[in-house]
């Protein structure tokens, strides 16, 4: 299978790439130390194709990061970004300092915990989050109340909610109970809170949600908080 990938601006290219961040980027670029291809760019939004151009800087061609991909299971109260203006504990506050050139591959918000991929492989990110690709994520999610299998039918079937239809790849009533009910749900793509949003328009509150499956990718056993180092086996990205 071939994939086209489409160009990014120069200061995100080199981010993600892992080799300098945004801020240094765009010093390269004003001093004109920075070539693309062997020509000097003096935009940092000039657009570049990260895995196909050469970038040099005072003509030393910069080397892109080992690759690199890790799964964390992630906590409650943290959040998916590199830095937080509200002083909240972000992803990156539990790896090393080394790992911080990554990106996540997806969201999770806030409140939502388990399987979170990061990577320097932008080809693989770009893989596993195109929606034309309906790569499936598994979650394990706990609502308020008691699910019927209505409720069951309406979700299968698919929910409009501010214009969108959320409709699951896949949803499973594992145990309902007055109090509150237990399912696993698929999706094959990343929409906004869609799995919160989904059960609210059918009237129940999600009150735990956590991600056990990303593609191949399995959660496992693997501790809140902790992380490990993934192969390309793992993620068979020679499928990709």
């Amino acid at each position: 299978m071939t994939i086209e990938f489409g160009k990014v601006p120069l200061e995100r290219a080199l981010s993600k790439l892992g080799v300098a961040s945004r801020s240094q980027t765009c010093a390269w670029v004003r001093e004109g130390r920075l070539q693309v291809n062997g020509r000097t760019v003096r935009d940092p939004m000039f657009q570049v194709s990260p895995e196909k151009d050469k970038f040099t800087v005072d003509g030393k061609l910069m080397r892109k990061d080992e690759w690199l991909t890790i799964m964390l299971n992630k906590p409650r109260s943290v959040v998916t970004t590199a830095s937080d203006e509200k002083g909240r504990r972000t992803v990156f506050d539990l790896l090393p300092p080394e790992f911080r050139t990554l990106h996540p591959v997806g969201r999770l918000d806030m409140a939502s915990t388990g399987l979170l991929i990061l990577t320097n492989d932008t080809r693989l990110s770009a893989y596993l989050t195109d929606p034309a690709n309906s790569v499936l994520r598994t979650y394990i999610v706990t609502v308020t109340g008691c699910f019927t299998d209505e409720d069951l039918r309406k979700a299968s079937a698919g929910v409009m909610d501010q214009g969108e239809l959320l409709k699951p790849a896949g949803i499973i009533l594992r145990k309902a109970s007055h109090r509150e009910s237990h399912l696993t749900v698929e999706l094959n793509e990343g929409r906004n809170r869609e799995i919160r949003r989904l059960f609210k328009a059918l009237g129940h509150e999600v009150t735990q949600l956590k991600r056990v499956a990303f593609g191949p990718v399995k959660l496992g056993e693997l501790q809140p908080g902790r992380f490990r180092r993934l192969t390309r086996e793992e993620v068979r990205i020679g499928l990709f």
